[in-house]
């Protein structure tokens, strides 16, 4: 039996919406990206290579954890998956708030094979040089916080065959 909800977590360019959009394929769950959630304010200071701040980033987790239970209430057997880089604990915790049963699928690899991924893609507004803000804040989780490790090395369809494995066992 896999999660009811999944956030698929990790820094920017570790590939958390192909792995998302995969786990929702299989699970035949419904899609969340919590980057379209972003104030637009949030968009223009990542996009100028400023991090946010806690103080930014509230508003945006607390939409984010609203709009996986608003799609839960509307349809009550599905699985929800949602992106959400979630990288410290207080982030996590503002969305386990809301949603006890989340279930967070880390995205994990070295710095380097990021920084290839980050420079290689087009038209996201998060350039590579807020990767050290992001890997600097990362906080590992915890035992208390039900989730999964993933090394993304490979493909995106073997990264997500390995999350798939995972969630289902």
């Amino acid at each position: 039996m896999h999660p009811r909800t999944i956030i698929v977590m990790g820094v920017s360019g570790v590939g958390k919406t192909s792995v998302a959009l995969g786990l929702t394929a299989h699970f035949d769950g419904i899609y969340i990206e919590a980057d379209d959630l972003h104030p637009p304010e949030n968009v223009k200071a990542m996009s100028e290579g400023t991090p946010l701040t806690d103080e930014m980033r509230a508003p945006w987790l607390k939409s984010v954890a609203q709009a996986i239970a608003d799609e839960h209430r509307k349809v009550k057997d599905r699985t929800v998956v949602a992106t959400c880089s979630a990288l410290k604990r207080q982030y996590r915790d503002v969305i386990r708030a809301t949603l006890p049963d989340a279930h967070f699928v880390f995205l994990t690899a070295d710095k380097d094979l990021i920084t290839s991924r980050m420079s290689a893609r087009e038209g996201h507004y998060m350039p590579v040089s807020l990767l050290e803000s992001q890997l600097a804040t990362l906080e590992p989780l915890a035992e208390d916080e039900a989730h999964t490790e993933v090394d993304v090395s490979g493909t995106p369809d073997e990264v997500t065959s390995r999350a798939i494995k995972t969630l289902s066992s």
